[in-house]
């Protein structure tokens, strides 16, 4: 070893067994760069100081005395903790460097300047603590970082405010609470080239969904400017998520979620004054658009799963876009500490019971609900107003706030992302969180009764008054494994991820109309014929939504496209049926810009719906979208998985009429492995069960609507109520029947509906029927599969 290595190492000469000489931060870089740029992964060069000369500057200046004595009289209450914070840094920002340390560092600066080809290049300057990023703990900026750092004499004062932030007043905080030694902590600096992300984009991203625990996506946050915005979460960022295992093929794009965000602010480097950075508002443009392009979001995705391979976990990573050369770069990687040590013995459900008027939304940040008074505070100098168990309101975070965090029911925050501060801190907390509200605390005031409810996906929502719910803990242990597959029925893109530990047989029914109404919520209609739409508010409103894209029909496609690959990705590779959309004509008016297309019936229910629409000139080329985003999302995402059905399909007649469109518009059946199922919910369905089974892969029994129509009884009378049975005998001829006759035919055939789920003598007859699938909604999966498997050990026993 050379005598400068004692002092500082390359980032090249370092690994993840280096902890202790240079910290988690640092270890990790040399790591990276070591194993990781054959695969393309670019981190910027650099070099880090080692343990070693952090204690030589300690004892050089005599720092060990003062830091023992002031944390001795913090310990025996004769000194607050920001006195002892304050006296602790200040003597090591009067510190002087041992000229040997101070020309180690000095030099490998000239020789990073070299490399680089310029001379006095900008660096950045983070500190790497040997206690910090350890796997228990992901309290993440308990030291400094410097930015824009140019000059060997700024170098060396940038290095020196790294060492007195070991001893910030959070980081004391800190190691107290995790039980370190404040005498056995050392500090590494990591100097590496400056990337110009101030001109350029930042963020974070993780190889793991960070609310649900969900491994097969990367998710990941960017913003405008230096990535410290998105981290402390001052903005709302983009968000996307990549579909993992579908990576490996370069011609597809498995990008299932893009998420546009306000930016309203960026960071620059600042000229003059005490800060090297600022704050500036963004241009109409910068927030109108994504910072990402879809080959840029692919490339970091495609690089957090190489990062995740080689270290074997989950990890949290921060990337760095240079303005000047249009270089992505990787900035820092660490363990992801929350989702990936949780326990899968078992999952929570809450569900929202009764609720008041919707205040604020935002994202949630996991999925529990809780209810109470509002705490609002806008500055972490008051926290001592905080009330325990109150729900916390306020702009942002960052770490002086966690002590009031852990104190906290709930945390509802204006500003930041599923990566800020406030996210990160609120999942390890395990608290119901929503940031990025934009208005809560404008909105919400100190002891207003309020419910938070992050248990209706992605979106969180803050509602007036004491709401009510219910909680149930599900048991993933020991759950039996059936010959009849049992599937789940889900129809919310933003909750599909949350199911994915159920051993489910994949999704028997993805409702699109579910996707339409709350993703896209524009009459397709509407989109075809924006520009002779009469409705002038609507066409505000379509214009608003629409914004970013350049063709309306495409706002459709790819809000469709990417919400049903969510729902797609939770089950893959299993089969997931998505059923095209199936809403009745009033519920299409109430769609934007819907009233224009929809006639008035006198009963929907058995009107112009399902099939009909699809080949009539009012809808086609409406359902002619629907296609192409089956297209993409088979096809462009990779989503081969996908299985397509027809709803409320009346005659042979009409069904050959259906498939003939769907040929036209790129879906043939057969071709490219392509199944298309049909919804057995009218009598004709049963009674033409071999001609359907003869143009269709299988059939999907609705039992309601199968139901209504055997018995003739409205589903929705009250006054019928008692009559409607789907174990009435009429019915259950109907499902034995067309199960029967499918399996004679080949076609596979399944139930989606909850009875089973209710009733555990219709689970029983579906088996002995040999149905070869039941699909339920995933709380009641369990308690499904258990039936099934009784009857089959039944069945087998007899």
């Amino acid at each position: 070893m050379s005598r400068n290595m004692v002092h500082v190492i390359p980032f090249e000469e370092l690994g993840r067994d280096d902890v202790l000489r240079v910290g988690g931060k640092n270890a990790s870089l040399g790591e990276m760069v070591r194993a990781l740029d054959s695969q393309g992964v670019k981190i910027p060069p650099g070099f880090a100081t080692t343990a070693g000369a952090y204690w030589g500057f300690v004892e050089a200046n005599g720092l060990k005395d003062t830091i023992a004595s002031a944390l001795a009289n913090l310990k025996a209450g004769k000194g607050s903790l920001s006195e002892v914070g304050h006296t602790i840094r200040r003597a090591f920002l009067r510190g002087d460097w041992s000229a040997e340390t101070a020309n180690a560092i000095t030099a490998a600066h000239h020789e990073l300047c070299q490399r680089i080809g310029k001379q006095n290049t900008d660096v950045a300057v983070r500190s790497s603590a040997t206690a910090e990023d350890l796997p228990d703990a992901s309290f993440a900026g308990q030291q400094e970082t410097f930015l824009n750092i140019r000059g060997e004499a700024a170098l060396l004062d940038a290095c020196r405010r790294c060492y007195a932030s070991l001893f910030t007043d959070r980081a004391i905080s800190y190691r107290n609470a995790k039980g370190f030694d404040h005498l056995k902590v050392a500090l590494s600096v990591g100097v590496q080239k400056m990337v110009r992300s101030d001109l350029g984009s930042a963020g974070v991203m993780f190889s793991i969904d960070t609310e649900t625990g969900f491994d097969k996506v990367v998710v990941i946050n960017a913003a405008w400017g230096l990535g410290e915005n998105v981290v402390q979460g001052a903005v709302d960022p983009d968000e996307y998520q990549v579909f993992k295992p579908l990576l490996g093929d370069a011609s597809l794009a498995p990008i299932v979620e893009k998420k546009l965000g306000g930016k309203t602010l960026k960071m620059v480097y600042a000229r003059g004054g005490e800060s090297p950075t600022r704050n500036v508002s963004t241009s109409k443009a910068e927030r109108a658009f994504f910072v990402l392009k879809d080959p840029e979001v692919l490339q970091l995705a495609r690089w957090a799963c190489a990062i995740e391979d080689h270290y074997g976990m989950p990890m949290d990573v921060e990337w760095a876009k240079d303005g000047q050369t249009n270089e992505i770069y990787i900035v820092q990687a660490r363990p992801e500490t929350v989702q990936s040590r949780k326990g899968s013995g078992a999952l929570k459900s809450y569900r929202i019971k009764s609720k008041g008027r919707m205040l604020v939304a935002g994202l949630s940040i996991g999925d529990a609900i809780v209810a109470g008074k509002v705490c609002l505070i806008r500055s972490p100098q008051d926290i001592e107003r905080f009330e325990d168990g109150a729900i916390l309101v306020t702009e942002t975070t960052d770490p002086d706030w966690v002590p009031i965090m852990k104190r906290a029911a709930g945390i509802v925050t204006d500003h930041g992302g599923r990566t800020s501060h406030a996210a990160i801190v609120s999942r390890e907390l395990g608290l119901p969180a929503i940031v990025g509200t934009g208005n809560a605390t404008e909105v919400l005031h100190d002891d207003q009764e309020v419910t938070l409810s992050c248990a209706e996906g992605d979106e969180g929502f803050v509602y007036e008054g004491i709401g009510g719910f219910e909680v149930r803990e599900l048991s993933l242990k020991d759950i039996p494994k059936t010959r009849t597959h049992v599937m789940l029925n889900l129809a919310n893109p933003a909750a599909a991820f949350r199911w994915w530990r159920l051993p489910a047989d994949g999704v028997g029914l993805a409702r699109m109309e579910f996707v339409i109404n709350n993703h896209i919520k524009v009459h397709p209609m509407a989109l075809v014929q924006f520009d002779t739409l009469r409705d002038k508010e609507a066409r505000q409103r379509i214009a608003e939504l629409t914004r970013g894209y350049v063709e309306k029909t495409e706002y459709f496609v790819d809000r469709l496209a990417r919400g049903l690959a969510r729902i797609a990705s939770a089950c893959h590779p299993k089969p997931v049926i998505v059923r095209m959309s199936d809403f009745k004509t009033n519920e299409y008016a109430n769609l934007i810009g819907g009233s224009e297309f929809e006639p008035k019936e006198v009963n929907p229910m058995l009107g112009f719906r399902g099939a009909s629409r699809y080949y009539s000139p009012r809808y086609r080329e409406g359902f002619a979208l629907e296609c192409l985003a089956i297209r993409r999302l088979r096809q462009a995402m990779g989503f081969k998985n996908v299985i397509v059905m027809i709803p409320f399909c009346r005659s042979v007649t009409e069904a050959d009429r259906v498939l003939e469109v769907m040929a036209e518009n790129g879906l043939r059946r057969g071709v490219d492995g392509l199944e298309i199922y049909v919804m057995c919910e009218i009598p004709s369905n049963v009674v033409l069960a071999k001609a359907f089974a003869e143009r269709f892969d299988g059939f999907s029994i609705g039992s309601n609507d199968l139901t209504q129509l055997t018995l003739g009884v409205d589903r929705d009378s009250e006054e019928l109520a008692e009559l409607f049975n789907e174990q009435d005998e009429a019915v259950k001829w109907m499902i034995r029947t067309v199960i029967e006759a499918a399996a004679r035919s080949g076609a596979k055939v399944g139930l989606c509906g909850q009875a089973p789920s209710d009733h555990p003598e219709l689970a029983a007859f579906l088996v002995e029927c040999g149905i070869d699938s039941i699909s339920v909604s995933p709380d009641s999966f369990i308690a499904v599969k258990q039936h099934v498997a009784q009857a089959e050990a039944q069945q087998r026993s007899a």
